[in-house]
């Protein structure tokens, strides 16, 4: 497995800077986050030996299993869904957290990082497709929910993360990847000041992502393989 696996992250470090030489990006503007979710944490250690610092969870409940048993110099990053119940262990799990899809989800983030004397690093979800089974604000209603969020004086607003509709072919993720770069432009703005992220792109169309300003890439079985939905389940009962 860690041949396979290195073969696989030395190809998609080549299709990153490819992507990045498209476009007259500098490599070192986007960060591969790694998605290790149902993964083992023998995985995700023998890709931290390969160099690869930042890893993305969808479930809290995982993480919360898996952390303690990976290397110690990983960043972890909070990708999926988040339920207000799990607020306060996201916040002591996760170095930034993509997912905040409504103003009451970063209120309660807002609360657990002041209880835990931590300025937590925050993505706003967009859904920028619409998609009525996805989570996320609305664009028409994001520039105002950053501007809310960004008062909290505990989170560190630092950009905008989307999903957009599964697709065959990758050109077609394009528009909503443009739409989220917009988006971030004029929060920008209405703010006055940078936001240094978009996070957007995933194994079928992260080149595509990159092109459209991506700082940080969500990659999961184009690095690690197909997943085995028995890993899970194995981590869980450890």
């Amino acid at each position: 497995m860690s041949e396979a696996l290195e073969q696989r992250y030395e190809s998609i470090v080549k299709r990153i800077a490819s992507a990045c030489e498209r476009t007259k990006r500098d490599p070192a503007s986007v960060t591969l986050v790694a998605v290790s979710k149902t993964f083992s944490p023998e995985a995700v250690n023998a890709l931290a030996r390969l160099g690869v610092r930042d890893f993305g969870e969808n479930k809290v409940q995982e993480a919360k299993a898996k952390i303690p048993e990976c290397d110690g110099r990983i960043r972890w990053h909070g990708i999926g869904h988040l339920q207000t119940n799990k607020a306060r262990d996201a916040v002591q799990l996760f170095s930034v957290i993509h997912s905040v899809d409504s103003v009451r989800v970063a209120q309660e983030i807002e609360k657990h990082a002041a209880a835990q004397s931590k300025r937590m690093p925050v993505l706003l979800e967009v859904n920028v497709a619409g998609e009525g089974a996805k989570f996320g604000f609305k664009p028409e209603e994001v520039v105002e929910g950053a501007l809310t969020i960004n008062r909290l004086t505990h989170l560190e607003l630092r950009g905008l993360m989307t999903m957009p509709p599964y697709a065959e072919e990758n050109e077609k993720s394009r528009q909503f990847f443009h739409r989220l770069a917009q988006l971030k432009r004029e929060i920008e703005q209405k703010l006055g000041a940078p936001l240094p992220d978009l996070s957007m792109g995933m194994s079928g169309d992260f080149e595509v992502a990159i092109e459209e300003g991506a700082t940080l890439a969500r990659i999961g079985t184009a690095l690690f393989g197909e997943r085995k939905s028995v890993a899970i389940r194995q981590i869980m009962s450890e």
